[in-house]
């Protein structure tokens, strides 16, 4: 360090050493001299200058040259201002780095400060260990100062649960120096169990620095379930992104199917929570596979979609087998079933058989008798809803005062509004408690009861009615049972006893009830059955799906605890139950006693791109100096041209140092960063900008290893082939993560269809259909030989991979598709396989407007097996076997071809297909040229 300034090259500094003799050159060598005719100087041959001035260059223009040669050495000298101080020498280092699904936004830009520390540690000679704060850490820390730790730090991840340190340091710190232990810490921002103990245990034997997140955390999780259900937005901000609702649309497609906006913040401990309530209808809600944050790739931001967001089921039991309803669409069962169509998923089913289905409700319709105890007590006292109405056969039943399962006793016999011998008119009912579970609804005025069953006067009765009737006789009566409720409406379901079920207000009270079967959930799934639970798809710890190979069920009391290292966020099932496991829940801000805190943000304001932009206009400026001296007036406009364009193109490397530009000197950007655009979110592939800077072609990345393999050696023979055989000289083939990877640098994807391979999720669907239409093609190759059928989607692992991707129409490709022509002459297209269809899009424009990408396909189908054909080993020589003897060779030389053909169809589009054009270009020149 020099003052305040570091260097990251600092042997590079010795080139100012050449600074005295450069000025002692540019001192000693003149100017061009400028060249004026006249005549009148043959007078002055001979003469001598005494003071011959054209021998020294103006100090002005020595100073300006001095200043880019010294400029260009120290901005490659790596300068950083204030950068962070290098700790004093220790004896060993431990990096602590939090693991859990909240510190994936900023896991990027904390493995790289990691791996930087542990690489510098380590050329002092200071033995590194690392502790991952996942929960999985168990054996003493290992401290070496070989090359296992950094590649260790580069394969690390974050994990699909909360970050949890071990109980007792000690035992982990058995190989670590009692004192000079340098510890730096990667923190997430958040408190996690056993963490204050290690702080203690670390900060006793040497200083403790503690590195704070490049993003600040953020967390959802789920409140309540049922219908709706609530959700919480937790954050060490006070904003907060947008919660995106995720599923197939009616056609099976994966894409945002809402966007629900967080409610009003509430602050406390510096964390911020905001409330969110998914208010969508049911048939909505019951597609949806997931809610995430806007923008957040965490297993932390995410809350899967299982049983509890599907509509509830509520079982409806009839009277018994020996009754007879009459008419079918005037019978109880017929009003009930239609008001539940739509808010619920209605099944009709015996006692048992409803019992045996753990509906959501259960509806019990005229009928007594019900038992005291047995398996619909046990449903209801395990957190069941039961609704009961009542009808004739309970007003006739002779022990209706001992009946069990009502919320209220009732009296034997009914009472009857409105008849021969009625007790009076019939009663309207009284507007609802403002504070009950009705409140809100609006009662209509041609409501009516006519007859209902009478409770037994109780000091509770006011308290268990839910509705009464104008004259203060209870209609709804509510209580509760166990952690269940029982719910009876003491009038029919259908009109016999009273004009309510002919409402809209029925409907809505039924909503309501149904919707108040809703429990407040806890931090993890309450699971009161044992059994084992098999995962079905697991989450990592960026959010994204990650198929589990070799399932291992889990103890439902090891679930019920939540996401750990037994059991990753995901989808589990057991039976025909299932449910979802989530990282998210409940976080605190973490406090830092005895620690050095780095100010966030980027450590250090890098230089070397100011000093870059300082040379280049000191260059800029010499070369106006000298043509100045020169008379070059003409010369002028073109190097103020030039430093103009570089005022324009310098600032774009200096984005990062944002607030020490000029707001009018940054080129417009129509995208603005946001809060959630943290610096780890763009940086980019190296794999995929060398691909872009030297085209590469690249295939996708299946998780099938021996299919991956295939298709790496595949593309490496086809960009042998085009290296040798035309002016492209691919690198090395890329495999592309169809979840992380930036297709927009991009132009070729080979995608061979396995039938192991996952589906992708929407975000890669988008980012593939902005490939598509930004001008990239796809070759799909299902690898079959066309053996499934004659259509471009015969494939069934074809059709689910591709039909999310906005295709045009396709057909086989035509004789004269530039395709068989764009390089070679060509009159099939094969691979491994011989004979199989080829589809690319239809020629034809849309109606209205052109063609997209110029008339360019974006996907090319078949299932020749291309790769198989193209692949080579190492040696250059052929992997696989095609045909038979000189037949064989000739199909993989045709094979070639065509790879040929679909590269250069890739990079130079429909230019053959013009050529068609060019006899009445030929005659229109002959035309201009006699004119």
């Amino acid at each position: 360090m020099l003052g305040p300034i570091g260097f990251g090259a600092p042997w590079l500094l010795l080139g100012l050493a050449a600074l005295p003799l450069l000025w002692w050159l540019l001192r000693a060598l003149p100017p061009v001299p400028r060249r004026v005719r006249f005549p009148g100087t043959v007078l002055l041959a001979g003469l001598v200058d005494p003071e011959p001035v054209a021998r020294r260059t103006p100090w002005w223009l020595l100073m300006l040259r001095l200043l880019a040669v010294a400029a260009a050495v120290l901005a490659f000298a790596a300068p950083i201002w204030r950068p962070v101080a290098d700790p004093a020498p220790e004896n060993a280092l431990l990096i602590v780095m939090d693991a859990g699904a909240t510190a994936a936004p900023g896991w990027a830009a904390a493995r790289s400060r990691a791996i930087a520390a542990a690489e510098g540690a380590m050329s002092r000679g200071a033995p590194v260990a690392l502790l991952l704060a996942d929960g999985q850490q168990t054996a003493a820390l290992n401290f070496s100062a070989d090359d296992s730790l950094p590649a260790a730090l580069r394969a690390a991840q974050p994990q699909p649960w909360s970050a949890a340190y071990p109980p007792d340091p000690a035992p982990l710190l058995e190989h670590a120096p009692a004192a000079g232990l340098g510890t730096l810490w990667l923190s997430d921002g958040l408190d996690h169990p056993n963490r204050a103990a290690w702080l203690t245990a670390l900060a006793a034997r040497g200083t403790v620095r503690v590195v704070p997140p490049a993003s600040p955390p953020h967390v959802l999780r789920m409140t309540r379930d049922g219908h709706p259900p609530g959700f919480e937005v937790q954050a060490t901000t006070p904003t907060a992104p947008d919660i995106l609702a995720l599923g197939p649309d009616p056609q099976g497609i994966p894409r945002e199917l809402a966007r629900l906006t967080p409610g009003p913040a509430q602050a406390e401990a510096g964390i911020t929570r905001r409330p969110v309530t998914a208010d969508l209808p049911p048939e909505l809600l019951g597609r949806v596979t997931r809610f995430q944050l806007d923008g957040i790739e965490s297993a932390a931001a995410v809350v899967l979609g299982d049983d509890r967001l599907r509509r509830p089921v509520v079982a409806v039991v009839g009277p018994g087998p020996s009754a007879d309803e009459g008419q079918a669409l005037l019978s109880p069962r017929h009003f009930i079933l239609s008001a539940l169509d739509g808010p619920a998923r209605a099944i009709e089913a015996g006692l048992s058989d409803a019992i045996a289905a753990k509906p959501d409700v259960i509806v019990i319709l005229d009928r007594a008798g019900l038992p005291a105890a047995g398996p619909l007590a046990e449903w209801i006292a395990a957190g069941g809803m039961l609704i009961r109405f009542a009808g004739p056969r309970m007003a006739a039943a002779p022990d209706l005062a001992l009946e069990p399962l009502l919320p209220v006793a009732l009296r034997p016999g009914g009472r009857d509004m409105g008849g021969a011998l009625s007790w009076g008119e019939p009663r309207a009912i009284a507007p609802f408690d403002p504070d009950g579970p009705f409140a809100g609804l609006t009662v209509p005025q041609d409501v009516t009861v006519r007859a209902q069953l009478m409770a037994e006067p109780s000091p509770d009765l006011s308290a268990r009615s839910i509705a009464v009737l104008s004259d203060g006789t209870p209609l709804v009566t509510r209580a509760g049972y166990g952690q269940g409720q029982l719910v009876l409406f003491h009038s029919t379901a259908n009109a016999d006893w009273s004009s309510l079920p002919i409402s809209g207000l029925f409907v809505q009270m039924l909503q309501r009830l149904i919707d108040g079967a809703g429990r407040e959930i806890a931090d993890t799934p309450s699971l009161t059955e044992g059994g084992s639970w098999t995962p079905l798809r697991l989450l990592d710890g960026f959010g994204r799906w990650n198929d589990s190979p070799d399932p291992v069920p889990v103890a439902a009391e090891v679930l019920a605890q939540g996401a750990s290292p037994q059991v990753p966020a995901g989808i589990y099932a057991s039976g025909e139950r299932v449910v979802a496991v989530n990282a998210g829940a409940p976080i605190a801000r973490a406090d830092w006693p005895g620690a050095q805190i780095e100010a966030a943000g980027a450590p250090g304001l890098p230089l070397q791109a100011w000093l870059l932009l300082l040379a280049a206009l000191a260059l800029m400026l010499d070369l106006l100096g000298s043509a100045a001296l020169r008379g070059g007036v003409q010369r002028r406009g073109g190097l103020a041209a030039m430093l103009a364009l570089a005022l324009l193109i310098a600032p774009q490397d200096l984005r990062a140092q944002e607030g020490l530009i000029p707001d009018l000197l940054l080129p417009y950007d129509p995208l603005p960063q946001t809060e959630s655009d943290a610096p780890e979110t763009t940086q980019l592939d190296p794999d995929l900008v060398r691909a872009a800077a030297h085209f590469a072609l690249a295939y996708v990345l299946t998780g099938d290893p021996e299919l991956d393999e295939l298709s790496r050696a595949g593309l490496t023979g086809l960009s042998q082939t085009l290296a040798a055989r035309t002016t492209v000289e691919p690198s090395a083939p890329v495999g592309v993560d169809l979840e992380t990877a930036d297709l927009s640098l991009l132009a070729f994807l080979y995608w061979p269809v396995g039938d192991r391979q996952p589906l992708p999720s929407a975000q890669a669907y988008l980012r593939l259909n902005r490939f598509l239409r930004g001008g990239g093609m796809i070759l799909f190759d299902s690898r079959d030989a066309d053996l499934a059928g004659s259509s471009a989607d015969a494939s069934d692992d074809l059709r689910r991979l591709a039909g999310p991707l906005d295709m045009p129409p396709l057909q086989i490709v035509p004789r004269d598709h530039v395709l068989t022509r764009s390089f070679y002459l060509l009159d099939r297209l094969p691979g491994r396989f011989d004979g199989g269809e080829v589809w690319v899009a239809a020629e034809a424009a849309p109606e209205g407007g052109a063609a997209v990408n110029d008339g360019v396909s974006p996907v090319v189908i078949g299932g020749n097996a291309w790769a198989e054909a193209w692949a080579v080993d190492q040696r250059g020589l052929p992997l696989f076997a095609v045909g038979s003897g000189f037949d064989g060779e000739r199909q993989r030389e045709i094979a070639h071809r065509f790879g040929v053909n679909l590269i250069m169809y890739v990079l130079t589009g429909n230019y053959k297909s013009d050529q068609i054009h060019v006899p009445a270009l030929l005659q229109r020149l002959q035309r201009e040229q006699l004119r």
